[in-house]
Order: C-alpha cells, then sequence, then structure tokens
C-alpha cells in the first residue's frame, strides 16, 4: 500500500503556498525557513486524457538575497506538479486499470534503479484504490514538448529510442520476479480487462474515429476486437523486460537535435513484457505515417545497436520481427479504449484519437497484422 506524509490536493486550487512549503522542505529542496509568495501557476502542455499537468513558479516571500540552496542544490525557480484529470471517465479508467498507482509507485520504488529519461522526483502519493494522487517534481522547462498532432522528426525519434533502449536494457530479464508482481504483466489480468470490454467498445469507437481510419481499418477493427488477448500471450515468449506502455510524443520532453536529453512524464500504464511493444508504440504514433514508413528500419536498427551495446543477447532480426508483430497490439486497444470512453468533445481531444487511429491502424495495415490476427 501507498503510504504519504502530506495531505493531497483534490485539484490544483488546493495546492497552496504553505503545502509546497512543506513537500520541498521534507524534499530537502529548500531550507528551513525559506517561505513561498504568490505562486505563478500555469497549465502546462496540451489537454491530456489522464491526468493534468502545471508548472508552479517559486518566489520566495522572505527574499533572502543571493543564490538559496536547500540539501538538493540551489532552490529552483520552479516545479511541476502533476494531478488526475477531473473528467470522470478518465478518473474512472485510471482507477480501474491500476493507472494512477502504478505511476506514483514506479517513481517512488523503480525510479532511482532506472538510469536514464526521468525528471527529479520530490513528492509522490496515492490514496490507494482511488483516483486522489499528486507527483511534485523538477521542472525541465528548458526541453520541448512534442504535439504528437504535429510528431517528432526523425532525430528525435531516434533519441528517444536510445533513451527507450537505456531503460530496456537496465531492466532487462529482471521483471519476473515476486517484488514486481504488483506491475500487470503484458498478458494478464489488465490486458484480459481489456479484451473482454474492447467488442463492447468498438462499435461506438468505430463511429468517432472511422472518418480518420485507412482503408480496410474498419475490418481490422472488428477483427483486432476479438484478438487483444490473444495476440498478447503469443506476443509473451518474447524477451521481457519494464515497458512503458505509452511511450509517444506526448509523454515526452526532448532536448536540441544535437543531444539524447530525453525526459519521460508519464509512467501510468507501466507493464511487465516484452520490448517492442514500447518501440511501435512510439513509432506508430509518433512519427507521420511518410516518416515512419520511410525511417522505420533505420530507427529499429539504431534502437537495437543501442540495446546490444548494454549488454543484451537479442538479434537485429528478432527485434524487427517483434516490432512488426507488435504493431497489432497496444496502439489499436488504447485507440479503440480511448475512443470509446474518454471525453472527444473538445477539438484537440477528437483530434489526438483520430491521429492516433490513422496512424496506428495503417502501421498494423503496413506490417500485415491482420493477417496474425486471422
Amino acid at each position: 500500500m501507498t503510504t504519504h506524509r502530506h495531505a493531497i490536493p483534490a485539484t490544483i486550487d488546493d495546492v497552496t503556498s504553505e503545502w509546497l512549503e512543506v513537500v520541498l522542505g521534507s524534499a530537502g529542496v529548500i531550507p528551513a525557513g525559506w517561505r513561498l509568495g504568490d505562486m505563478d501557476i500555469t497549465r502546462i502542455g496540451e489537454e491530456g486524457l489522464m491526468g493534468e499537468i502545471y508548472r508552479v513558479g517559486l518566489v520566495s516571500s522572505s527574499d533572502p538575497g543571493g543564490e538559496t540552496r536547500g540539501e538538493t542544490g540551489v532552490v529552483p525557480a520552479s516545479v511541476v506538479v502533476k494531478l488526475p484529470s477531473r473528467h470522470e471517465g478518465s478518473r474512472a479508467q485510471g482507477i480501474a486499470l491500476g493507472m494512477y498507482e502504478a505511476e506514483v509507485r514506479f517513481y517512488n520504488e523503480l525510479g532511482p534503479s532506472t538510469p536514464t529519461g526521468l525528471p527529479a522526483l520530490y513528492f509522490a502519493a496515492i490514496e490507494p484504490g482511488t483516483a486522489d494522487f499528486v507527483i511534485v517534481m523538477e521542472d525541465l522547462g528548458h526541453l520541448s514538448m512534442v504535439d504528437q498532432l504535429t510528431g517528432m522528426t526523425t532525430e528525435q525519434a531516434a533519441a528517444a529510442l536510445r533513451i527507450l533502449a537505456d531503460i530496456h536494457a537496465a531492466w532487462w530479464d529482471r521483471v519476473q520476479v515476486p517484488d514486481l508482481e504488483w506491475i500487470p504483466t503484458m498478458s494478464g489480468d489488465r490486458v484480459a480487462y481489456v479484451d473482454q470490454l474492447l467488442p463492447q467498445l468498438w462499435p461506438a469507437a468505430s463511429a468517432v474515429i472511422a472518418e480518420a481510419l485507412p482503408p480496410g481499418g474498419l475490418e481490422l477493427g472488428e477483427l483486432f476486437s476479438h484478438s487483444y488477448l490473444k495476440m498478447q500471450k503469443k506476443f509473451a515468449s518474447r524477451p521481457w523486460t519494464l515497458a512503458h506502455q505509452d511511450y509517444r510524443s506526448d509523454n515526452l520532453l526532448v532536448g536540441n537535435a544535437t543531444t539524447d536529453e530525453v525526459v519521460v512524464v508519464d509512467w501510468q500504464g507501466i507493464g511487465r513484457g516484452p520490448a517492442a511493444y514500447d518501440v511501435s508504440y512510439l513509432l506508430g504514433a509518433s512519427l507521420t505515417v511518410a516518416d515512419r514508413r520511410a525511417c522505420e528500419r533505420d530507427l529499429v536498427a539504431g534502437y537495437f545497436q543501442r540495446l546490444t551495446s548494454r549488454g543484451v543477447d537479442y538479434t537485429l532480426e528478432q527485434v524487427w520481427d517483434d516490432y512488426c508483430y507488435a504493431h497489432g497490439l497496444g496502439g489499436l486497444a488504447v485507440t479503440i479504449v480511448a475512443a470509446a470512453t474518454l471525453d472527444t468533445t473538445s477539438a484537440r481531444s477528437k483530434a489526438l484519437v483520430n491521429c492516433m487511429a490513422e496512424r496506428y491502424f495503417t502501421a498494423a495495415l503496413d506490417h500485415r497484422c491482420h493477417e496474425l490476427m486471422r
């Protein structure tokens, strides 16, 4: 059970200067006696499906003068606060799938053993069995948020795959242990739960995304809605690691084209299973269809080279075969669930779901996943 020492704010309005003083003081970010004045709170990023993210500017009301240091270094100018979505449908899904609790546990329990791709954590807590959670972390405002609708450049995708390979290598063949059984497997109860829902959700989802689907997309969706768990169980024979399971551009912060600085900001969907799931998930949705078709072999080869340089025993042929197969899994499932259950009344949400549908369904058809389902 996840425990916490401080109250969990219900909304951003409950994130007061007094609350942050306690949280950041306990984390050693601000020194004793340092007091916050008026805070500058700004929602950052585009509208998400499962959570809300805010930048909170920190200004001292005690006016200490000069550079102020806490135990962890210079007091930052701002921090980031993550809270659950206010949309009841999204919150209910986050509870049912254990996504909110998984993210908090990841930061608190697994973050220290994950070598790269994470912001500094100041506080993470949840009331188990609810959507009441909060995460306070480092503000990485010098990095850019890539809009899912625009898509990543191939250079950004290559950098994101190198960081992903480092994360996968760190947990390669280390996740099938009792201490990590709280993390869902890719063929376990969470997948079985979604598998039971898909035949019911597909009619509503197809009505939402029909205009965005490529030729053959409606037939693929119908076939997939009765194949998900069977596909996942077959996929489970591939090598296992810690999988992010939502590794796409909206959940990444990236540096400029000359650096490998990539930070992952959303760990709600973590799982244990084959690594290629994350690779296909990233390239399937975060590149335009044209860019993916032109560059995916080179990008997968770059991921393979980074992974094996970290000591992982895996062949390029295995990586490519697993990558192709994985296009018939998570991207299709998340598109159907999102289209059928989440609030798509805003222009942004509707565009995001349609973008996922076009790119994920096209990738699955390109790699002939419909033949595997049959």
